[in-house]
Order: C-alpha cells, then structure tokens, then sequence
C-alpha cells in the first residue's frame, strides 16, 4: 500500500492532467525497457523484463501430453504467477496470493482469449502434433521480482520475449497407432522449432486518474486510480482480449477513446518490445 499526503496525490494528479508526470513522463509514454533472454537454463524458454523498477522474469516449460476432447485440433497452454513477498510487503500471505491468482487469470484472458480459443494470441493450433492424441502442454511461469506499478504490461511483455526464446524439440512420431491407442513418439534432443511469436500480443494498460488516462503507471499513480483497462493488441491491431479493474464505470465512448489509444501507443511498444528481444537474442548467442 503506498502511503501519500493529500500534498504528494495532489501533485501527482495535477501533473497528470497537465501531461507532465512526476518522473518527467508525458500520459503515453512507457518508462525504459530492457529484455534479458535465456535466464533460465532449465526451461524451453526465458526472458526477463524491467520497466523502470518493475522487474518480472517469464518462463516456458514444454512437455508433451493429450489434447482435450473439446478441443483435440488444439494444444494447451497455463499460465501462473508467482509474485514474490521480497517485491512488495503486502505480496506477504494472502495478499499476494490474490494478486498472482488475479495477474494469472488476466493474462489468461488477455494471451489466450476465451474459453473456445477465440481470439488467442497464442496459436494453440500450433502445438498439436497428433490430432486428438499428443500436443505439446507449455506451462508459462512468472515471476515478480520487484514491482513498482504496471505488473499486467511487464510481464505480458516478459511472456512475449521468453516465447521469442522458446525452442519446442522436434517429434517423430512412428507408425500409425490403432485409433485407440496412443502413438508412440521420440522427442529429439538436437533439433528444436523455434516458437512463432508473431501472433503473440502485447498488453497495453490505460490507468484512469482523474479525468486523463496514463500508460505504464507506477505504484504511486496507480494508488490513485479510478479504474483501469487492459487492452491486448497484436502486430496486426487486433483485440485478443479486455479487462477492466476498479470500481468507477467508464462510458463506452471512453472505452473506445482508450482502444484507439492502446492501438497506437501498441505500436510503439511492439517496436521497442521486437528490438530488445532482438538485442537480447543477439548477446545471448554470443556469450
């Protein structure tokens, strides 16, 4: 919880209303961003991510398993967040515990659409390598490791960097199995597919204080808030999800204003987001 004077959340306000924020930042503009890849040896794939103060690591996990029967064209994704108590003290006990549970369901929505797959932007297709028999399961894992405000964006954008990173091996599968029974398959140790992120999104979050609405908001702007969207747009300017958090209702032609927004400030990011990753790739294949 941050704890400011009727001073400081005055200021804070007044500053944004006047497109000049506290850190010197106009409404729409993100705070640096850097993109390490290959953090994690382990997993398939590893990125981690720092805006500002906020620092998040994402990690991909692949293992082989059975498609569901609702959906045996399609692979399974899960996503999980972890938010440590040395980020933030009130991540201690039941309060992180709700933040990672709200973190991982928004994501959820924002990455992988609805319920039927509609609007993914994480092609499930992709990942099935038997039909109604044997997929590929990745199992995204994210971390916080400090958090100063616009955790959703961070490690949206964490996801994105270590899905770039990920390499799914290569699967032979024998002869053909009876309908009943499951193929058998060898898992290659030597090749690997390189993961499309193409379709992959990015998750722009416009926070609401007073009568403007700002991107990448920090601890202190976001404690004044009166609500928030969260808008995942991908390279194409495609919606594949929204959510919305606080109490105040927003009128729809707000609503719209602030796609429009999210759709234009998308760009930048993906940009910036696409160089540093490369950047990242680069200094990793070199060391």
């Amino acid at each position: 919880m941050v704890g400011l004077s009727e001073g400081e959340k005055e200021f804070i306000k007044g500053g944004i209303a006047q497109d000049l924020r506290s850190d010197g930042r106009k409404r729409y503009t993100y705070r640096p961003i850097y993109v390490e890849t290959g953090v994690i040896p382990q997993a398939n794939g590893s990125a981690r991510v720092r805006m500002g103060s906020t620092d998040v690591i994402a990690s991909v996990k692949a293992e082989l398993g059975r498609p569901s029967t609702m959906q045996p064209d399609k692979g399974k994704v899960a996503i999980f967040v972890d938010c440590s108590p040395t980020a933030e003290p009130t991540f201690e006990g039941r309060g992180g515990e709700e933040l990672s549970a709200e973190l991982s369901s928004a994501l959820q929505r924002c990455l992988l659409g609805g319920k039927s797959g509609a609007g993914a932007g994480i092609d499930l297709s992709s990942l099935v390598v038997v039909e109604g028999k044997v997929c590929w399961d990745l199992y995204i894992d994210g971390l916080v490791i400090s958090s100063d405000g616009n955790l959703l964006d961070a490690l949206g954008a964490a996801i994105k960097a270590a899905l770039s990173n990920t390499g799914i091996p290569s699967v032979h599968v024998a002869a053909e199995a009876a309908s009943d029974e499951q193929p058998e398959v060898d898992i290659s140790d030597e090749e690997f597919l390189q993961f499309d992120t193409s379709g992959v999104p990015v998750i722009i979050t416009l926070t609401k204080v007073g009568k403007h609405y700002i991107v990448d908001a920090t601890l202190e702007e976001e404690s004044q808030m009166s609500s928030a969207v969260s808008i995942s747009i991908n390279r194409q300017g495609h919606i594949c999800g929204m959510i919305k958090r606080g109490g105040v209702g927003l009128d729809p032609s707000v609503i719209l204003d602030m796609i429009s927004v999210a759709n234009f400030v998308s760009r930048q990011l993906m940009d910036k987001l696409d160089s540093e990753i490369a950047a990242a790739e680069a200094d990793e294949d070199e060391s």
